[in-house]
């Protein structure tokens, strides 16, 4: 019985010690503000860190979410991320923030966050959102018709989308569970991407005529 015990023991820990692997390393100090400058500084998260004792309160700040972003684009949305290249202090500490603007049946288009699970609320409008699960869950598609005050989870890594189903403009925050989560919009990436995916490989994968594939390349 206590083989068995110490057994499970081990496999708890080790499927602990995955999970927290894939996620942003925890500090191992109270902060770790980035810096651009190498010199006598310690490079950790993809950052190098500035001497604690010379950071300020301006490096854990940033003003301005208050402004509206200009939506006044294809997709009809504008993301202002605030992430450690934004503030320097969140360099090891696992999170950041973004606010989104949408224009009147704006989009913010399907993509992924390869490195965070996204935690949105709308504080204007009604939206659209959904995210899909992987191929090995059938690629389910789980959506929800957001309004003011409503909160929805995206899972880390999952395609997913947002989209302005009103008459007039909408706003949304969320947090990421990742200093600099990362974004692959999905459109952008397979038929923007430099150089150009073989239009033959995605003529074959979208099930369309090659000319249909290089119409959409040229769009990016």
């Amino acid at each position: 019985m206590k083989g068995t015990t110490f057994l499970l023991t081990l496999v708890i820990m080790a499927l602990a010690t995955s999970i927290a692997s894939a996620y942003d390393p925890s500090p191992l100090q109270d902060f770790c503000v980035a810096v651009d400058d190498p010199i006598k500084a310690l490079f950790v998260n993809g950052k190098f860190c500035k001497n604690p004792k010379m950071a300020n309160a301006n490096d854990f700040f940033f003003p301005g979410l208050n402004i509206p972003g200009d939506t006044n684009n294809p997709v009809g949305s504008n993301v202002n991320a605030v992430d450690v290249t934004k503030i320097p202090g969140l360099n090891t500490l696992g999170i950041s923030f973004v606010r989104i603007d949408y224009a009147p049946y704006g989009q913010n288009p399907p993509h992924t966050h390869p490195r965070g699970t996204e935690i949105l609320t709308v504080v204007e409008g009604t939206l659209y959102v959904g995210f899909v699960t992987s191929n090995q869950d059938g690629n389910r598609l789980f959506t929800k018709v957001l309004n003011k005050g409503d909160v929805f989870v995206f899972p880390i890594g999952l395609i997913h989308f947002q989209a302005n189903i009103g008459h007039y403009p909408a706003v949304a925050f969320a947090a990421l569970s990742s200093q600099n989560a990362g974004t692959i919009t999905i459109a952008n990436t397979v038929f923007g991407s430099t150089p150009p995916i073989n239009p033959d490989v995605l003529a074959q994968a979208f099930k369309l005529d090659k000319n249909v594939v290089e119409y959409l390349q040229k769009q990016f």
